[in-house]
């Protein structure tokens, strides 16, 4: 487990009812490796990464981060949800600096630890600029920068782009596979675009129906920087094509 740096280790869920989710969820992640966890609506990716960040206990399972258990905490991870959330009364800069606050740092050194992700995440000049101001790209590298601020050792990112139109999407995705180079995160990514998944992955994790498991893991071998005119390539359109035939297979 040294090796890695996220093991999701024979993951179990079950809700009242009984409604099984989980069903010995199990794979890894290693460091510096952007992964994709893609699967049919409802088949349980939000459980998964719930459990996966401490928000949700497992029945049975573990999660390992660095080779120490970490099922049951947040604080290994840093977690962005769907919606950006940012409140519209805070300033960008103080919306960026929220999950320091609470965490116990003074507004003045989380505002110090802020400032220079700034200009890598294109938002220089903004700083007290508020929400409304900023275009929807803007807002989701906002809730990102508050997001990786915090320095965590796994960014789990829940469907980041999906309320976007296509364009912006695509213009996110191009810019999120160049800072995440960058800075050498560690990524977990729910998201039920195939296209998104193969773009920014190194490897996709492909679950099946309720209640789910890895049905397959599919390795994406392309190169590095990803240039948009990729998704246009017979090697890409070969990877979009064995998704959608394990979604198909899990589905059926």
């Amino acid at each position: 487990m040294a090796e890695t740096k996220l093991v999701v280790d024979d993951l179990h869920k079950a809700f009242p009812g009984p409604l099984p989710v989980l069903d010995g969820v199990a794979f890894d992640v290693a460091p510096g490796e952007f992964v994709s966890v893609v699967g049919p609506s409802g088949c349980g990716k939000s459980t998964l990464f719930d459990v996966v960040a401490g928000l949700e206990r497992p029945d049975a399972g573990r999660v390992f981060v660095d080779g120490s258990d970490a099922t049951g905490r947040t604080d290994p991870f840093a977690y962005m949800p769907q919606q950006d959330l940012l409140f519209p009364w805070r300033t960008v800069l103080d919306n960026t600096t929220l999950g320091l606050e609470v965490s116990g740092l003074s507004r003045r050194a989380a505002r110090e630890r802020a400032r220079p992700l700034f200009a890598p995440f294109g938002l220089a000049g903004f700083e007290s600029s508020r929400p409304a101001e900023l275009s929807g790209g803007m807002r989701q590298r906002a809730a990102l920068l508050r997001t990786v601020v915090q320095d965590r050792a796994v960014l789990l990112l829940d469907e980041p782009f999906g309320a976007l139109d296509s364009l912006t999407r695509t213009d996110m995705q191009m810019w999120l596979d160049g800072v995440r180079a960058r800075f050498d995160w560690t990524v977990l990514l729910i998201t039920h675009d195939i296209r998104e998944a193969v773009y920014l992955s190194d490897r996709v994790m492909v679950l099946g129906p309720r209640p789910t498991r890895v049905r397959r893991k599919v390795i994406v071998d392309l190169p590095r920087p990803r240039e948009v005119g990729m998704v246009t390539s017979p090697e890409f359109a070969a990877l979009e094509e064995e998704l959608l035939v394990a979604l198909r297979a899990g589905s059926a």
